[in-house]
């Protein structure tokens, strides 16, 4: 599994890519890719895995990211969980010239656009209102699209609400093998999650010794194999919980073979029980049946 070019093309009529998408979680698959246009991906409300860069963790109810050119990236629906919805953007660095971007009233714009270099996830007051105006984008015409994009670009750079994915010190390098590696990793977790992984097994995937795949795992990834494998459970869970599993079901269906090491697990990476998320969910669907 390769990491892939993807050639974007703008809307016609238009500057610059937008789409905005209804999906279905099954549709997605892990889709490891890398393009020159600057993307902004706007999750509306679900909760599910980012991977910019180095970078993996999760994010819950939405997610508002700025990914600079080039920087390799996996679809965010992949394994998600709940109605994902989605608006994407995706603009080259001159979409309005070559010297626009150059002009002092933007440079607090373009100085955002290098800091996106590393990935930036932008939360709290932003978040909610930059998602609230995204989602109304597509309503516009060519020309108020362009303007609302320009005011959303001034939102965001004026915003300290924001995290900086990958290290400043250590710029993301995109490598293929350790993306291949990488790959053939997530593969086996995939295909072996609901049975007990050896790290001898997993070590062999990456054609490396046990203390060398530890430590590299952790140095590309920013946390440990077992870490990771337990975020991958604990979505897989909070997937099936979703669709009404009970909590045993759920916690031996996603690879854990203990109900009170699940527990923990759930609530430290959730805030709340698998029987509290449960309940929540519920509620939810009850809301929404009455509406």
């Amino acid at each position: 599994m390769r990491t892939e070019f993807e050639r974007i093309i703008p809307d016609e009529g238009s500057s610059f890519r937008l789409l905005h998408e209804n999906l279905s979680v099954q549709e997605f698959t892990w889709d490891y890719h890398y393009h020159p246009e600057y993307e902004i991906v706007c999750v509306l409300g679900a909760t599910g895995r980012r991977h910019v860069g180095n970078h993996l963790s999760y994010y819950e109810s939405g997610d508002l990211v700025l990914i600079g050119p080039n920087l390799p990236h996996a679809g965010f629906g992949y394994g998600a969980v709940g109605h994902y919805e989605q608006v994407v953007l995706q603009f080259l660095d001159n979409f309005l010239g070559d010297s626009f971007f150059n002009s002092p009233e933007v440079s607090g714009v373009r100085e955002m656009f290098e800091r996106s270099k590393q990935g930036l996830a932008f939360h709290g007051e932003t978040k909610r209102i930059v998602s609230e105006r995204l989602k109304k984008l597509s309503q516009f015409s060519h020309f108020e699209k362009l303007i609302e994009l320009l005011e959303l670009f001034h939102i965001l750079a004026g915003s300290e609400e924001y995290t900086l994915l990958n290290d400043t010190e250590k710029r993301y390098d995109f490598n293929q093998k350790d993306q291949l590696r990488l790959s053939k990793v997530y593969q086996f977790v995939e295909q072996n999650y609901q049975k007990a992984i050896e790290i001898q097994d997993v070590a062999s995937v990456a054609s490396l010794t046990v203390p060398a795949f530890c430590n590299y795992f952790k140095k590309v990834t920013n946390q440990t194999f077992t870490d990771f494998v337990n975020e991958y459970r604990i979505n897989k869970a909070t997937n099936m919980l979703t669709q009404g599993e009970t909590v045993a079901d759920a916690c031996f269906k996603s690879g854990f073979n203990n109900v009170s090491y699940f527990g923990r697990v759930f609530r430290n990476m959730k805030g709340r029980s698998p029987s509290e998320f449960g309940k929540m969910i519920g509620k939810r669907q009850d809301l929404r049946n009455k509406i």
